[in-house]
């Protein structure tokens, strides 16, 4: 039984870890192979599901260690059926992993909230069904709803709190797995990308995109995120305030300013500075009054995110 799903705790008053750029860090700092970025692949074999374990204890590690409660994100970015498919995968196949994943979680779970205080959610991670750069795979609201519904169906039948989208870029794809998610009783999290001047690929503004996404699924969306684009990306489209900044409780940024063709074109990984990036996130955390789930993405790993904690909490 899921153990948070009737009450996210993220949406109190604590501030809640998640983790960094876990493709990055396996494919740039762990030298591991993941093909099409699917960390999924690992939890086919003993040596990956270890490699995942020791990921999520590390940052399990830093939330406990200022005081954090963490949402473990299910490695399932990549676990849907396009995804999947080029990968050698069927539906069946992916159900059983995406079982898995959420099955390791639980597995840690029980390991660090034995050790600790603060909740740990477990969160089932959707990925786009194209690539979260560019528009080039749209769908409509009702397709995207079609197409994220397996997915999401799944983790609905284990012990996932919730489910998270991660790295959309256009609204009707948000819409249809938001709706998706409300079918089958599962909290979401909807987290959008954004350019270098704060708007989606497709050009909308940030502001726009929560509260078309609010106004078509009448605000079914526990909270909206921004992941994969560095906060001063996010400065202009945060600045202009309003009551659509109480839905934006989540940011996961880049380590790098670079922009999202600039990444895809590099052949090294842009790591930032974890110190800078942590000031970075004490400065959105006074433009987002209600900032509670902080963490990684491309190019960060647990020195950013114990930077970026050490920042927010003052310890």
């Amino acid at each position: 039984m899921a153990k948070y799903r009737g009450q996210l705790p993220q949406l109190g008053d604590g501030l809640f870890a998640t983790d960094g750029g876990l493709e990055t860090t396996l494919i740039f700092d762990e030298g591991i192979e993941l093909p099409s970025f699917a960390a999924f692949v690992l939890l086919d074999s003993d040596e990956g599901r270890a490699v995942l374990r020791k990921y999520f204890r590390s940052y399990g590690a830093i939330a406990a260690r200022h005081g954090m409660g963490i949402v473990l994100e299910s490695p399932t970015w990549r676990a849907n059926r396009d995804w999947g498919a080029r990968l050698g995968h069927s539906r069946e196949s992916l159900d059983r992993l995406n079982r898995e994943a959420i099955g390791l979680l639980v597995e840690l779970r029980g390991e660090m909230e034995a050790g600790g205080k603060e909740p740990v959610v477990i969160s089932g991670n959707i990925g786009p069904r194209g690539d979260g750069y560019s528009v080039s795979v749209r769908m409509s609201s009702a397709e995207a709803e079609s197409y994220h519904r397996q997915q999401i169906e799944t983790f609905a039948q284990t012990e996932a709190d919730m489910v998270a989208a991660f790295t959309l870029n256009h609204v009707d794809e948000a819409t249809g797995i938001a709706r998706a998610a409300r079918a089958f009783g599962m909290p979401v999290a909807l987290s959008f990308t954004v350019e270098t001047d704060g708007r989606l690929p497709d050009g909308q503004t940030l502001r726009e995109a929560i509260e078309a996404t609010d106004d078509a699924t009448t605000g079914s969306a526990a909270y909206y995120m921004v992941n994969c684009a560095h906060p001063t990306h996010l400065e202009d489209a945060l600045a202009e305030g309003g009551e659509w900044l109480s839905r934006l409780r989540g940011v996961r940024a880049n380590a790098s300013r670079k922009s999202h063709k600039e990444l895809d074109e590099a052949s090294a990984l842009d790591a930032g500075d974890p110190r800078e990036l942590g000031s970075q996130y004490a400065d959105l955390q006074r433009m987002l009054p209600f900032l509670s789930v902080v963490g990684g993405c491309c190019g960060t790993d647990q020195r950013h995110v114990d930077a970026i904690c050490k920042a927010l909490t003052r310890g």
